[in-house]
């Protein structure tokens, strides 16, 4: 692993480029909480989660998260919390004493900003009016809620513990707990789907008017159930009509897609996700919370935390279980894998001031994209063109070096 604040010139995108300069300001920071426990793991799930005992730690896993927060307190450099996401897992398996007790710590340690966005996920088989109300009393402000379709055979098919029923009144309750911010995440291109039914889902989510629906299509990942042993999905035309159909539905509803997979209504996209593929910072806690940190001398270091809870919980071992600092020509494809899933990309001049590299050190792939169709070309930008959102993989793999 090399230095990068190393005085050592890199080659970068054929052309020579000084070593990292200080970071000007620092990004925005964010935090991470990652809650492992599921009532069921998913078959298409690869994320780190764990089937749930009928006694959750809350005490000992929150005394824990504090604890791995402490230990990343250097890297905050006086800045406060923009956002906080609780993913899972079922982050809302754990009650509101416990999650209240956690975010006072939180709190204690690193300032709140005063619009600060505090989003939860949670899955419509354990909602609880009177739990979510309790969320919404300890200043969680947003929701998001994993339907993933409403029609029961599907439901099946994803392992889901829930029903279609179940999904709309999670929505009602989201909304009487207080809550005027909430996400739908929904998959399409699932097992025997027809455009109909594709289509149908969209309807329903669109009815139930949330302010964010996250709509994408679902992949085959490996150490999964679904890897080893596929459903039939469906045909690849039957993908695209869905994909075209769907978007322009969302659209006609007042949802702008603005990543890949994300459509908000107007002034609501997620702000942590925003933060997230605009190379801000997040520190990440729990089981297997990723993380990354931008310090003032240049160095940008990606975390990762130990990743079964019994050892995430052991006084034993480390909290941390990795790190590695981005090497100056690594940065090029870190920062644009992230900035170009944004529909409207990523203003220039961000990349040198998150980066601390010059933006001049792109220009030979930069031209190479744009004469291939897939970067725009417009200097004030960094962003995709239609064909380049299509086409993301190919996009990036001209930035590595």
């Amino acid at each position: 692993m090399t230095d990068s604040s190393s005085a050592s010139s890199l080659i970068i995108g054929g052309a020579a480029s000084s070593s990292r300069a200080p970071l000007p300001t620092l990004p925005p920071l964010a935090l991470y909480i990652h809650i492992p426990w599921c009532v069921r793991k998913c078959p298409y799930c690869d994320f780190n989660s764990h089937t749930a005992s009928p006694v959750l730690p809350e005490q000992e896993y929150v005394d824990a998260m504090l604890a791995d927060l402490d230990q990343d307190l250097h890297a905050v450099y006086g800045r406060e919390l923009s956002s906080i996401f609780f993913g899972g897992g079922t982050p809302s398996l754990f009650s509101a004493e416990a999650l209240g007790r956690l975010l006072e710590g939180v709190k204690q340690r690193i300032p709140f900003a005063d619009d600060i966005e505090i989003t939860l996920e949670a899955n419509p088989g354990t909602f609880e009016q009177e739990k979510f109300v309790a969320y919404r009393k300890l200043g969680i402000n947003r929701l998001s809620i994993g339907i993933q379709s409403f029609q029961q055979e599907k439901l099946k098919a994803l392992g889901r513990i829930h029903n279609g029923d179940e999904a709309v009144r999670a929505a009602g309750m989201a909304r009487q707990a207080g809550f005027d911010n909430f996400n739908l995440d929904l998959m399409h291109g699932l097992p025997d789907q027809s455009l109909d039914d594709a289509l149908s889902d969209l309807r329903q989510a669109i009815d139930l008017k949330p302010t964010h629906i996250s709509w994408y299509q679902l992949t085959l990942e490996p150490n999964t159930v679904f890897w080893n042993q596929p459903p039939v999905l469906p045909e690849d035309d039957t993908l695209w009509d869905i994909q075209e159909a769907g978007q322009a539905l969302l659209a006609e509803h007042g949802y702008a897609q603005y990543e890949v997979s994300a459509y908000a209504q107007p002034g609501r996209p997620a702000r942590h996700n925003l933060n997230y593929w605009s190379f801000g910072d997040f520190i990440g806690i729990g089981a297997g919370a990723h993380g990354k940190l931008s310090h003032p001398d240049g160095r940008i270091v990606r975390t990762w935390k130990t990743r079964l809870p019994k050892d995430y919980l052991n006084p034993a071992k480390s909290f941390q279980a990795g790190e590695k600092a981005l090497t100056n020509d690594e940065m090029p494809f870190e920062f644009l894998m992230n900035a170009l899933r944004l529909t409207a990309g990523v203003e220039s001049r961000l990349y040198p001031e998150r980066t601390g590299l010059p933006l001049e050190s792109l220009d030979e792939h930069r031209r190479e994209a744009e004469q291939s169709g897939l970067l725009q070309v417009e200097p004030s930008r960094l962003a995709a063109t239609e064909r380049g959102q299509l086409f993301l993989n190919d996009l990036l793999q001209k930035f590595l070096s």
